[in-house]
């Protein structure tokens, strides 16, 4: 039987990642070679395969490819939702690579701010108690989780709205107390995952512009979408197929920058 040996993966840990030094100074998340594969029946299927990448605190940055590219299973593991098969993941220093799941639960809840397609929020819960949540997990006293939640909720603009459940919420309004929720700790990075995904054009481009308040008010945020439109709003974008990275590099929005070019779409005009 003749062997394609095309396909033949060199085991991971046979392999020197671009990142073996680990984090330097300033840098939020660094991933050494990761590796991430499921075994199904007597296959083994590579959803990543040796990624190598390294985000430096207040960077905004699009992580992009189209369904099966792996870009969910890596915002997995920069989200401590699980962990790599092979390789090193240091997140704000620390290496989360071979964590237990009660390990990997608090340094998420202390580390990460998760915004997500679908709000995840409780239906019968005001909008400040679902911001208080992580507090409450944490151990925060009630005081002090109080003045945090009404703070952030003041700071995306529902300072009016915080007694109010979702049902009685816009889309938009109900991705800002997600997005309030994920500020509450102080995390060292805020994980979007789809933000606009459920939400229609107007009110996406009120979301995005959000996004830009934040980072501009120095929050690290890693944004994954399949989107070209919305990976564009970011300052760099990494774009994953097939389980590695294809690129990585400056999004059209800033080249255009460099170029004197206005994205005009961005302030919700059609560009021309």
């Amino acid at each position: 039987m003749t062997i394609d040996t095309s396909e033949v993966i060199a085991p991971a840990q046979n392999r020197i990642g671009a990142n073996a030094d680990g984090p330097h100074p300033g840098d939020v998340i660094v991933t050494d070679n990761l590796w991430k594969t499921y075994e199904m029946g007597d296959q083994q299927v590579h959803a990543l395969r040796g990624v190598d990448i390294r985000i430096r605190n207040n960077e905004y940055v699009a992580i992009m490819g189209p369904s099966g590219s792996g870009k969910s299973t890596l915002m997995n593991l920069i989200g401590c939702l699980d962990s790599p098969s092979e390789g090193h993941y240091w997140l704000n220093g620390h290496d989360v690579s071979q964590l237990n799941d009660d390990e990997l639960a608090r340094i998420r809840n202390k580390e990460i701010g998760f915004v997500f397609q679908t709000f995840n929020l409780l239906a019968r819960a005001t909008a400040l108690h679902n911001v208080e949540l992580p507090l409450i997990y944490n151990g925060t006293p009630a005081a002090e989780r109080i003045a945090r939640a009404k703070f952030v909720l003041e700071s995306v603009n529902l300072g009016e709205r915080m007694n109010h459940k979702p049902n009685e919420l816009s889309g938009g309004q109900r991705q800002r107390v997600a997005i309030a929720r994920a500020l509450v700790n102080k995390p060292s990075i805020i994980l979007a995952d789809e933000p606009t995904g459920n939400l229609d054009s107007k009110t996406s481009v009120e979301i995005m512009a959000l996004f830009d308040e934040l980072h501009a008010q120095g929050n690290t945020i890693v944004l994954v979408t399949h989107e070209p439109d919305i990976a564009d709003y970011a300052h760099r974008v990494i774009s994953i197929r097939d389980g590695s990275v294809e690129s990585d590099g400056p999004s059209a929005r800033m080249r255009n920058a460099e170029h004197g070019i206005s994205a005009v779409r961005h302030s919700g005009e059609p560009s021309h």
